[in-house]
């Protein structure tokens, strides 16, 4: 981990390294946490390595990027900014992590991750083959993998404890963990969400296929706040609409971490250590990565 003046680390997820304010004991008794993106990549619940040169600053760009044009959405973001001992601006976030860290509120997370798919593709197209439903919800018959949804569908997963697996759940068991008003805000909010990412990723030439998103209640007001990263290479399922709308082989190519899981489920068997990722993977992965922040953030605000 990084040494912050200041800072204390708290916890380190595949990709994200959590510190807080130091003299504070952990995130449970932090106010404020700065979230630092690093370039690890992960695939199939492995850490591999190399890392991705540059992919912590891109996905930190891309969601404040992406919490700027969500106006409305209450976020967690802070400041981050103070004055000196001249009066004169200065900012809280360290040098070492400047352009890939975040300075945010603390909030009482809610254990849901509220996914929206507005395209049938990846785990949603393997149940489709074997029920006509995805999580749970049925949908037309004679659907192809990667065709358009009738409408976004939201499709919730409980979150669930470091090193076991997000199980999917029906909207009416997320009534049951967070009561009917928040599960219905929870689902609101998403759609929304994604209904206005989609619609400026559609100028872009960009299609939004799936998302999740993160929420938590603001420790004072109780409102529900927008959290963590948003509608990143990470979380996010990106196509080129152009080639999407031209078919053939390369139409689902999505603007992520595809290249990697592509190799490793070529090269590698799941049992044991993976491999070391090959120098031409880690950068096709991180062209892709610049690719995507250059076609969205590109175009300006809206």
């Amino acid at each position: 981990m990084t040494e912050l003046a200041g800072w204390t680390h708290a916890y380190s997820g595949k990709v994200r390294d959590l510190y807080v304010d130091m003299g504070v004991t952990d995130l449970e008794h932090a106010r404020r946490v700065l979230m630092v993106a690093s370039d690890r990549v992960s695939a199939f619940d492995y850490v591999l390595e190399p890392g991705i040169p540059g992919k912590g600053e891109l996905l930190t760009t891309l969601s404040l990027w992406w919490f700027d044009q969500l106006e409305g959405i209450p976020n967690h973001l802070l400041s981050g900014m103070t004055e000196d001992a001249t009066g004169q601006p200065a900012t809280e976030i360290p040098d070492a992590v400047q352009g890939r860290a975040m300075l945010a509120r603390t909030l009482d997370m809610f254990p849901i991750e509220c996914v929206v798919r507005g395209y049938l593709v990846g785990s949603g197209w393997l149940e489709y083959q074997q029920s006509q439903t995805v999580c749970g919800i049925p949908l037309p018959t004679g659907l192809q993998n990667g065709d358009r949804l009738p409408e976004p569908i939201y499709t919730p997963a409980f979150k669930a404890p470091m090193g076991a697996h997000d199980e999917n759940i029906s909207f009416e068991r997320t009534v049951e963990l967070v009561g009917p008003e928040i599960a219905e805000s929870l689902r609101t909010l998403s759609l929304e969400i994604f209904r206005r990412a989609s619609a400026i990723a559609a100028k872009r030439g960009l299609i939004l296929a799936d998302t999740k998103f993160e929420f938590g209640a603001h420790h004072d007001t109780g409102l529900i706040t927008l959290a963590d990263e948003v509608l990143t290479s990470d979380s996010s399922r990106y196509w080129d609409a152009a080639t999407y709308a031209a078919g053939g082989p390369n139409r689902l190519d999505s603007f992520d971490k595809q290249i990697v899981r592509n190799w490793l489920s070529a090269n590698w068997d799941k049992t044991g250590t993976p491999p070391e990722l090959p120098a031409e993977i880690v950068a096709q992965t991180a062209a892709r990565y610049r690719e995507l922040i250059e076609r969205l953030t590109g175009g300006g605000t809206d």
